[in-house]
Parts: C-alpha cells; sequence; structure tokens
C-alpha cells in the first residue's frame, strides 16, 4: 500500500514539474532544444526510479542510467541561457 502510495506521488508530482517546467520556458519566451536538455535529462532520471520502482527492477541498469543522465544533466547546463532582466524566471 505504501508503495503505490510513493509512486502515485512521484508521478504526480513528475507532471506536474514538466507542465510548469513547459508554462515558465513558454512564458518567458526561451526556445530551442538545447536550453532544455538539462531538464530534460533530470526529468529522466525521475522517470528511470520511478519505473525501477514500479516494476521491481532496482538494479545495475537503473543505476547505470540514473549516473548517465546526471552526468549529461550537468554537462547540457552550459546551454542554459544566462539570466538577465528581461528573461528571469
Amino acid at each position: 500500500m505504501v508503495p503505490t502510495l510513493i509512486n502515485i506521488t512521484i508521478l504526480v508530482c513528475l507532471l506536474f514539474s514538466i507542465y510548469y517546467f513547459l508554462l515558465k520556458r513558454k512564458k518567458a519566451g526561451v526556445t530551442g532544444f538545447k536550453s532544455a536538455l538539462s531538464s530534460i535529462c533530470f526529468f529522466l532520471i525521475a522517470s528511470t526510479n520511478l519505473a525501477a520502482g514500479i516494476f521491481n527492477l532496482l538494479g545495475v541498469i537503473s543505476w547505470t542510467l540514473t549516473i548517465v543522465f546526471l552526468l549529461l544533466g550537468g554537462y547540457f547546463t552550459k546551454y542554459l541561457p544566462a539570466k538577465t532582466e528581461a528573461n528571469a524566471y
């Protein structure tokens, strides 16, 4: 019962954060795929761990994917737009 509630809570939070991320990008007028790669990698970390928890596949593959997505997300931060007064969000 408790793992099911945790998985549902994580899924709802993940979907809300994706919606909020897209809403803020649209409001700030940020376009392009490269500037979203870092956030996409972090969303994939959450999705990978959620799927691993649901299907009871916590193992080497999920850990490896988590580490790879974390490294890629850190690498792609160089493409994030610099904060200025015009595009502060």
